[in-house]
């Protein structure tokens, strides 16, 4: 029999939210994954790096499977600003040789001018280009995948109803490319890709808005009751709800 509303509503209420891993989610959605295989890229480009930065680095789970893919650089550093996901990357990356940082995530980036010939990171909140552009050593490289423009906005819109263009155009590869090059950099890759996610119950939509809180500002089971009972009826109805994600890999060298 399937689970009513309420018990998967409180399932995935009570579940644990810190760090980049999604596994709760196995069986209950799916999300396509990008064509170019960041994390394999990112391990390969630590072979040859003699300092590299994870910026953003969530619980360390991407650096930490690349750098044991790849080679360890003689300095690895990653800066990460929610307490429970430093306490996470520290257990997972310190083992691995890499220091973690506590850092809110705001300009200046706490490090030395040119320190870095590789810096990297997944699905950063927010981008300081003049600050990537500070810390990279001349040649050195910023590797990352970002979130693009209107992603998962299928949901997003579901609960906060039509966004404006302004909101939608967020995280734009064209103007994220166009702010790397007004930080002195030049920007050599730039990827996009538009990927199929799927939420087979409400339990998942409950766990990922809670986890990547930026979706739906503010959310909460409790203030958002109707829509997720009215959310839970159409996956009842129609076996799942359907989004898309946007991701862009963006290559930016310094001069």
């Amino acid at each position: 029999m399937a689970s009513s509303f309420d018990d998967l509503v409180r399932e995935a209420a009570e579940a644990p939210v810190a760090g980049w891993d999604f596994s709760w989610l196995d069986g209950r959605a799916t999300e396509e994954r990008p064509p170019w295989g960041y994390q394999r890229i990112l391990g390969e480009r630590l072979v040859g790096a003699a300092a590299a930065l994870d910026v953003q680095t969530g619980g360390g789970e991407v650096l930490a499977g690349a750098l044991r893919a790849g080679g360890k650089p003689p300095l690895v550093a990653a800066t990460e600003s929610w307490p429970p996901n430093v306490a996470k990357a520290a257990r997972l990356l310190h083992p691995l040789g890499a220091v973690v940082v506590a850092d809110p995530d705001e300009p200046p980036l706490p490090f030395a001018d040119g320190a870095f010939d590789l810096v990297s990171s997944r699905h950063p909140a927010t981008v300081w280009w003049s600050e990537i552009a500070r810390v990279l050593s001349p040649g050195g490289t910023y590797l990352a995948q970002h979130v693009g423009h209107s992603s998962v906005f299928e949901l997003v819109e579901f609960f906060l109803g039509p966004q404006p263009e302004e909101v939608r155009r967020l995280r734009h590869p064209d103007d994220e490319s166009a702010d790397a090059r007004a930080a002195g950099l030049d920007v050599v890759d730039l990827r996009f890709a538009s990927l199929r996610t799927e939420f087979f119950d409400i339990g998942a939509v409950v766990y990922f808005l809670r986890k990547v809180i930026w979706m739906v500002p503010g959310f909460t089971v409790e203030g958002h009751q109707d829509r997720l009972r009215a959310l839970h009826e159409r996956i009842q109805r129609e076996g799942s709800f359907v989004a898309h994600s946007t991701r862009f890999l963006i290559e930016a060298r310094q001069p």
